[in-house]
């Protein structure tokens, strides 16, 4: 788990069963029950970034379904304007690790795939309709420490 404001973002272990007809790989500790609507993302190369986005009252989980990311997280001090210094979190997750990670309400994110054709599961808390309401963007540039 990481605390950053007394926030948490936290992991939840998968796993992976395998015999002679394959494999599945799991993350059976996850409670779905909160999860409104997924989607699946893959960027068209490995040199995007997307982001900054940010939910202050939605959470996310991410589970990567093939390659790898990094993903940068920020929690958010004012989200009218926040500061340009926040601290900046780095993350890497693979599909190799099988690990769901959860980002609570109040944070932005951005995210790369390092290998091509990598994709990433997000699940949300929320319906479509309410995202309107809960989406807040900012230019790469915008936060002074971001590399």
């Amino acid at each position: 788990m990481l605390k950053i404001d007394n926030s948490i973002v936290s992991t939840i272990q998968g796993g992976v069963a395998k015999d002679h007809r394959g494999e599945i790989r799991f993350v059976n500790d996850f409670d779905m029950s909160l999860v409104k609507r997924f989607y699946v993302i893959k960027n068209n190369d490995i040199e995007l970034v997307r982001g900054w986005r940010g939910h202050k009252i939605e959470q996310r989980w991410f589970y990567v379904l093939s390659g790898a990311f990094s993903l940068h997280l920020i929690h958010i001090d004012n989200w009218e304007k926040p500061s340009i210094d926040l601290g900046i979190e780095h993350m890497f997750i693979n599909s190799s690790e099988m690990t769901l990670l959860n980002v609570p309400a109040g944070y932005a994110t951005a995210f790369r795939a390092l290998e091509a054709n990598s994709e990433l599961l997000v699940y949300a808390d929320y319906e479509l309709a309410h995202a309107k309401f809960d989406d807040y963007t900012w230019p790469l540039e915008y936060f002074s420490n971001f590399v």
